[in-house]
């Protein structure tokens, strides 16, 4: 059990990054940049997916939502981390801090469920594309969405519970950029042992088998690649995922190796970073992989452009 019988947490103090105040202020201005730059970066693509009739397909509807989480997921963090930067540290109420650890992790992990869903659409297309347009329907795509949204809400909502419902007691000062699972968990008032077995269990579905399925979807996707006669039909195949595979090694890369770290290192630099990468880099480089190799893309802003100038 958790430490029941000391103080009650009230409000906690969030450090976020330790160094001078100039390279504060150098990181602040430099996570401003990229915020701003990730905020009209998705939106773009956004208003493409939706303005353009060329951009209709499932592949971009799933867009549009990625480029809508990528959105909450940044803001989520962003302008909160914003404030740690220019003072010593940032004060949070208790109803603050768990409504950003719902929504950090929501956002992290439904990006999970929809780029899972975007590897099956694309092993769809490429493995079975006669019956593709039969079996990605509107109806399907929004579905599988929808489905998305709501397995992920419940499984936040049971680990959230298990960890917050309690209450907090010790020590208030959370060294981290945000509140997160880990420095929330040790702070709790619950049967940590219980909440943090939930969790593990619960990665299985939220995380692990997602992964499992992308791997698989794209060890499918390489074997009919591989099968295809001409090298003009193996590359215009491997084009319309390449994208897709870069965004899935980059998002898992980064939340592999910070959740493979042990939960005594939690709040070292190393930690903050990562978690920086994922929250704040992410959101900024995804659309702009999708953008540099998508020619219906690149033809319909340049397309709106024109019709602006």
């Amino acid at each position: 059990m958790s430490c029941c019988n000391q103080t009650k947490i009230t409000e906690f103090l969030l450090l976020g990054f330790s160094g001078s105040y100039t390279h504060k202020l150098l990181l602040f201005f430099l996570c401003i940049v990229i915020y701003i730059m990730s905020l009209t970066v998705n939106s773009m693509i956004i208003g493409l997916c939706i303005g353009s009739w060329n951009l209709r397909s499932p592949m971009y509807f799933f867009l549009c939502h990625l480029s809508v989480n990528d959105i909450m997921l940044s803001t989520s963090v962003g302008p909160n981390l914003l404030s740690t930067l220019l003072k010593a540290e940032t004060t949070m109420s208790i109803s603050a801090c768990v409504t950003q650890f719902f929504a950090s992790g929501f956002f992290t992990g439904f990006e999970c469920f929809l780029l899972t869903v975007m590897a099956y659409d694309r092993y769809l297309a490429i493995c079975n594309p006669l019956h593709y347009i039969s079996i990605m329907t509107s109806k399907y795509s929004l579905n599988l969405v929808m489905g998305s949204w709501i397995q992920m809400f419940l499984i936040v909502v049971v680990i959230i519970t298990l960890t917050c419902s309690a209450g907090f007691c010790g020590n208030n000062t959370l060294d981290y950029i945000y509140c997160d699972y880990a420095p929330l968990l040790n702070i709790s008032c619950a049967d940590v042992f219980i909440a943090d077995l939930v969790k593990r269990i619960l990665n299985i579905p939220g995380i692990m088998l997602p992964l499992v399925i992308v791997i698989t979807s794209y060890i499918s996707i390489i074997i009919s690649i591989l099968r295809i006669s001409t090298s003009t039909g193996r590359q215009k195949a491997f084009s319309t995922c390449s994208s897709h595979i870069t965004v899935v090694c980059t998002y898992y890369g980064i939340l592999i190796v910070k959740y493979s770290f042990p939960s005594k290192i939690e709040s070292s630099v190393m930690n903050k970073t990562l978690s920086l990468l994922y929250t704040m880099v992410t959101p900024l480089l995804n659309p702009i992989i999708y953008s540099v190799r998508n020619k219906e893309i690149q033809k319909a802003f340049n397309k709106l452009f024109s019709a602006r100038m």
